[in-house]
């Protein structure tokens, strides 16, 4: 999973991407600090990685991973090139989703390049830079299609669909909020890589005051309230909190920390959370004393297609899955009393995984 941190500059991107990574990335008040796209690796925390490990005693453990990748402030004009342009547009373009970091606190040592806080303000620039991006870049597809349609006639059909869709970004919508009418449309649309496309969480960044008194927080409110609208993810979260959080190296430490804030856990699992749900993914697991391990699939995924994320090989010759459910494996002690107990079931090519899964795949080549 890869996810793109945008925002407009001083909103405080940089600092939680230091804080839930712990890169380094530069972080300073002043726009476009962030010169090239930061990346950073970071571990899905799964706890239930750490029970199957006590289990089976691996001489490794292999979490998923989230990609973030900390790209420069957007400003007003980005789409024609104004700050530092269509150079970062084109960096969001190869993430799967959008986490747009909004600014929900006051604070005079901070410039804010409009002049004032105002996150419906702040949230609407970024939308219109990203809806005049994917314009420009609709009617240069309308334009290749018209005239590969003069000698194949396939082309008229996505023609008039790519005219819709300019029609509609003109109009102030965006290409999240276009209805296709069928799976053929979407599937032509997606392949236009529309950077409006992408599921958006929008992560409200307070400071501490305000984190403290979310229901009585206004900027915090007005974009919980957008991303309803828009069926989008709302994260309040406060990055500096975040980096102090990150600064504790003790779990336990860590874990008093959190208590002491009134939190159960920290805003990187949270947001890994969000992320999973808004992209519709799930982690199946599969465990013995080579490797215990998290794999990262859709929801909806069949067992030969999960197998496949292992090695093709897997999915090219798959016999069946041996599953059972992580709470049933716990709950046994071992595979082989969960095997006596009768919950080791065999699955086929049909079987969609669940989440927590633990699995065996059986294949031949």
């Amino acid at each position: 999973m890869k996810l793109g941190i945008v925002g407009l500059p001083n909103v405080g991107k940089s600092t939680l991407f230091n804080a839930i990574t712990n890169a380094g990335a530069e972080a300073a008040n002043y726009p476009f600090c962030t010169i090239d796209p930061n990346v950073g690796v970071v571990p899905v925390p799964d706890e239930r990685l750490d029970k199957l490990a006590e289990m089976y005693n691996p001489k490794k453990v292999t979490p998923a991973v989230v990609e973030f990748v900390d790209i420069a402030g957007l400003v007003k004009g980005a789409s024609h090139g104004e700050g530092l342009g269509n150079k970062f547009l084109g960096h969001i373009r190869s993430v799967d989703a959008i986490v747009h970091v909004v600014r929900c606190f006051d604070d005079d040592n901070i410039t804010h390049v409009e002049g004032g806080v105002d996150p419906s303000r702040d949230i609407d620039i970024i939308e219109l830079e990203l809806a005049l991006a994917d314009l420009e870049q609709v009617e240069r597809r309308i334009e290749r299609a018209r005239k590969a349609a003069k000698g194949d006639k396939k082309y008229a059909a996505e023609v008039e669909l790519l005219e819709r869709v300019a029609e509609h970004l003109n109009g102030g919508g965006t290409a999240r909020t276009f209805t296709v009418q069928d799976e053929e449309e979407a599937a032509l649309l997606d392949s236009c890589e529309l950077l409006g496309r992408k599921p958006v969480l929008y992560a409200a960044n307070m400071d501490e005051d305000g984190f403290a008194s979310l229901d009585t927080n206004e900027y915090y409110r007005a974009v919980a309230a957008r991303a309803a609208e828009e069926g989008a993810e709302a994260l309040p979260i406060c990055a500096r909190l975040e980096e102090d959080i990150a600064a504790l190296d003790d779990p336990e430490e860590r874990a008093l920390f959190l208590s002491d804030l009134g939190l159960e856990d920290s805003g990187l699992d949270r947001l890994i959370r969000k992320s999973y749900h808004l992209l519709g993914l799930i982690s199946y697991l599969t465990a013995g004393e080579p490797e215990v391990r998290a794999w990262t699939i859709k929801r909806g995924t069949k067992a030969p297609q999960a197998a496949g994320k292992i090695h093709s090989d897997f999915e090219r010759g798959f016999i069946r899955a041996e599953v059972i459910s992580y709470e049933d494996l716990i709950a046994c002690g071992s595979t082989a009393a969960a095997r006596e107990k009768g919950l080791m079931r065999s699955e086929g090519k049909e079987y969609v995984m669940q989440d927590g899964d633990v699995v065996l795949f059986r294949f031949n080549v």
